[in-house]
């Protein structure tokens, strides 16, 4: 056989010039006359050559009446659950008469392909004639519980192949095959080049069935995915179930106070009140004015104790000789001869009438002015007597043999060099005395100006200068708060 291939004869060689159509077998080598004009190589292949035109209208037509039955079986190893598409209701007469229609008779196995061809949107004729894929598609979504029991398959249809000729060089479906044979010693070969539609059944299934274990493990999992659980506890302690003691402990463990410059929080305490208070550093109010955050008990495990041993100590020492207009024992205050004279009785509230140049926010009469605000405290919340006219508080808090005991204490071999050492020291004993060993949210203990004043003046500096409130310390200290 001879191709469309152009050749020069040159010493019984064939030499191809150019090439009009690739040759798709082996060339022998010779060149044969192809026209009066032209030669060409020949080639050995069969013949004749393939046809590569699509026979127009498809062949089989007819084929898109035709109906196919699908069965279908699965397994679920989790439930020990076998189900098949052929429903146990169903009877042989039923799958005899019934053909699947996605509305009237959605159940039924038995399919027609030209309708499978048309729920996936295509054309069964102009689809026969380059062929292609169709994908039946078989969900089964199956609840298992015994009331809502369902099983049910549902089908979808769809083109799995690229139709458009212009998108890709072979479209459609198509294979080859060939017969062989041998007439008069020559053999023979048919070849055939089929077109077709061919169907692709994928099967997707899940089910489910209650297990209250399962519910348990995922309710959980969700809760912590989500933090919920921290919010439901919260919201359970803040409920009536809990006393407000046990609320308030648990909001001191779970949230821990970190002290800057903007935020503080101050401890106050009353002599007219059993509990300690907290507030918040205010920019505008008097520290007298501020409203409490929260309510407080003392802590007063080891202040009680030096408490005990600071009064066995003074009443040791009662009867030792007052030098120097101070006592070494029980403290009498300097301010009662004045009251005296004035003809106000000890046993009333004194200062019921303020003395002159007493700051509007004292309740006590005993404050002096101040232009911080965080010193603008009283030690009491309403009027009444102050707190330094408490012959417990000359025992505890000015007492000189009291406050050389409480630095010997801490320090055996202390040496006592300056007044300042004292008056820290009266400072320290008596935020133990008011406030206990520590204060509730790392708040700042703030010591009351009347009380300030009256350890100034029993423990002066020489050249009157005092440093104030220390509002901001890294570390607390005994002398956190010594001004």
């Amino acid at each position: 056989m001879a191709l469309d291939l152009l050749c020069s004869f040159r010493e019984n060689i064939s030499m191809p010039d150019q090439t009009i159509n690739q040759s798709i077998s082996i060339q022998t080598g010779a060149c044969v006359k192809m026209d009066i004009l032209r030669k060409t190589c020949e080639v050995t292949t069969w013949c004749p050559i393939e046809n590569k035109r699509n026979p127009r209208p498809a062949l089989l037509a007819s084929a898109e009446n035709f109906t196919v039955m699908i069965k279908n079986n699965i397994r679920f190893p989790a439930f020990n659950y076998i189900r098949r598409n052929i429903l146990p209701e169903m009877k042989d007469t039923d799958l005899k008469g019934c053909i699947y229609n996605k509305y009237k008779n959605p159940y039924c196995p038995v399919f027609r392909l030209g309708d499978m061809v048309n729920e996936a949107k295509e054309n069964f004729s102009e689809m026969a004639v380059e062929g292609g894929v169709i994908g039946i598609q078989i969900n089964w979504d199956c609840d298992l519980n015994r009331i809502f029991h369902s099983c049910l398959p549902k089908y979808s249809f769809r083109r799995l192949d690229e139709k458009e000729s212009n998108r890709t060089l072979y479209p459609g479906l198509n294979f080859r095959f060939a017969r062989y044979s041998t007439v008069n010693g020559v053999e023979q070969r048919t070849l055939f080049k089929m077109y077709g539609i061919r169907f692709d059944v994928m099967v997707f299934g899940k089910a489910g069935k209650f297990s209250i274990i399962q519910l348990i493990i995922y309710i959980g999992s969700t809760l912590s995915y989500y933090a919920l659980t921290t919010v439901f506890l919260d919201w359970l302690i803040g409920t009536g179930c809990y006393s407000k003691e046990a609320k308030q402990t648990y909001t001191e463990r779970k949230f821990e106070a970190i002290q800057d410059r903007e935020e503080c929080f101050l401890c106050v305490s009353f002599v007219d009140e059993d509990k300690l208070r907290v507030v918040k550093k205010s920019r505008k109010k008097r520290l007298q004015e501020t409203k409490p955050l929260s309510f407080h008990q003392r802590k007063n495990d080891l202040a009680s104790m030096k408490t005990l041993m600071s009064v066995l100590q003074c009443g040791q020492s009662r009867s030792e000789p007052v030098q120097n207009g101070k006592s070494a024992g029980l403290m009498v205050d300097e301010d009662l001869p004045r009251r005296r004279r004035s003809g106000q009785s000890t046993e009333t509230p004194l200062l019921e009438t303020s003395q002159s140049g007493c700051p509007a926010w004292c309740q006590c009469g005993c404050c002096r002015p101040s232009d911080i605000l965080q010193e603008q405290l009283c030690c009491r919340s309403e009027k009444g007597r102050c707190i330094t006219t408490s012959p417990l508080f000359s025992t505890l808090v000015v007492s000189r043999s009291t406050l050389e005991t409480s630095l010997f204490y801490v320090d055996p071999l202390a040496e006592l060099q300056e007044g300042a050492q004292l008056r820290h020291a009266a400072y320290a004993q008596f935020i133990r005395w008011r406030f206990g060993d520590s204060t509730p949210r790392d708040a700042i203990p703030v010591i009351p100006s009347c009380c300030i004043w009256r350890i100034r003046a029993e423990y002066p500096s020489p050249d009157e200068k005092y440093s104030g409130l220390r509002l901001y310390q890294a570390v607390p200290s005994q002398t956190e708060f010594n001004r």
